[in-house]
């Protein structure tokens, strides 16, 4: 039997709301209280509405595991203070980041509606997630939107073989009204760790120049590269942008370095602690200039060249299907197992 035939054999169907009200149960059934675990489960159940099957159910487990550690606090209540009127800080109060962006975003984009520019530096928080649905929203109110935060240690720097660099992920967002905006939502690694775990899981290779094993060896072994290192992306260059999401999650708003967060992690699999930073920007303000006609020629350039397509384009088009959604067998009887 073929590994494509295998993998699919090895799928089952379920609707995008049996997603997220299993997620949801199994969320308060660990500790979470409602309005956390709403928070949460609608994140996942948007993860695999938009085909990123490694940010849905996937990560339910390692939820729970922060949940039954006590590394999390599941019944969170963040705390957003203004700094100035375009400076926000969002005490997550150790919770999951969901429910501090569903604080956070909503006043940010006021204020960079208001005065043109708007930050949020959240911080103490647990994030497990894409970063899409983030900047997304912010887009969905006539912003540009951009966020990054660090992680754990995985990512070792351009030309080395220790790791001190997160998957350190990186999310753009630019509005165009009457249309979807324009998204991308990338790891500065070579691969997102979660995409190398569901390949190590269904005994699939990933590319050379991924990671190397814990021998500090090339290979195309997903198991191996989760015992070593992962690389980052383009060499030096995704090295350098991976530093710079460092500094902007990290000092620049009061939280650690992926090293530092690693250290005070308690290695339970779940999300670890750290901060993340978030910008909205008026292009209304900024600009002065008829912007939004300047973009969409720009946009039309972009998709008349052949074998072109947009960021995001894919997502939004997956977001389309309502029907249901293929998950791992095994992955949805041990998530069914958690809600009970």
């Amino acid at each position: 039997m073929s590994l494509k035939k295998q993998l699919k054999n090895n799928e089952i169907g379920i609707s995008l709301d049996n997603i997220f009200k299993l997620a949801k149960l199994a969320l308060m059934k660990h500790g979470a209280d409602e309005e956390n675990a709403d928070a949460v489960a609608n994140t996942i159940m948007i993860a695999e509405r938009d085909g990123s099957i490694s940010h849905g159910l996937f990560r339910i487990p390692g939820y729970i595991k922060a949940l039954k550690s006590g590394k999390v606090n599941g019944r969170a209540k963040p705390i957003l203070e203004k700094i100035t009127p375009v400076i926000f800080r969002c005490n997550g109060q150790n919770g999951f980041a969901s429910l501090a962006h569903q604080h956070s975003i909503p006043p940010l984009s006021i204020a960079a509606k208001k005065f043109g520019i708007a930050i949020v530096a959240i911080q103490r928080s647990h994030h497990f997630a894409a970063l899409w649905p983030e900047v997304e929203s912010i887009s969905y109110s006539g912003l540009v939107g951009l966020t990054c935060l660090s992680y754990l240690p995985w990512v070792a720097p351009n030309g080395g073989k220790t790791p001190l660099f997160g998957t350190n992920p990186l999310a753009f967002s630019w509005p165009r009204p009457e249309k979807d905006p324009i998204v991308f939502d990338m790891a500065t690694s070579s691969m997102a760790m979660g995409d190398v775990q569901i390949a190590a899981r269904d005994g699939q290779q990933v590319p050379l120049g991924t990671g190397l094993s814990e021998f500090g060896k090339p290979t195309k072994n997903p198991a191996e590269i989760i015992k070593g290192v992962l690389l980052p992306f383009g060499g030096h260059k995704g090295s350098a942008i991976s530093m710079m999401v460092e500094l902007l999650a990290g000092p620049l708003i009061g939280e650690a370095f992926s090293y530092e967060s690693g250290k005070r992690d308690n290695g339970d699999g779940g999300p670890a602690q750290g901060g993340q930073f978030i910008m909205a920007l008026s292009p209304d303000i900024l600009s002065g200039h008829d912007w939004e006609n300047q973009a969409k020629i720009f946009f039309k350039k972009f998709e008349d060249i052949e074998g072109s397509r947009l960021p995001g384009a894919q997502r939004f088009a997956n977001r389309k299907n309502k029907g249901v959604r293929k998950v791992n067998k095994i992955l949805l009887e041990t998530v069914k197992n958690l809600s009970n």
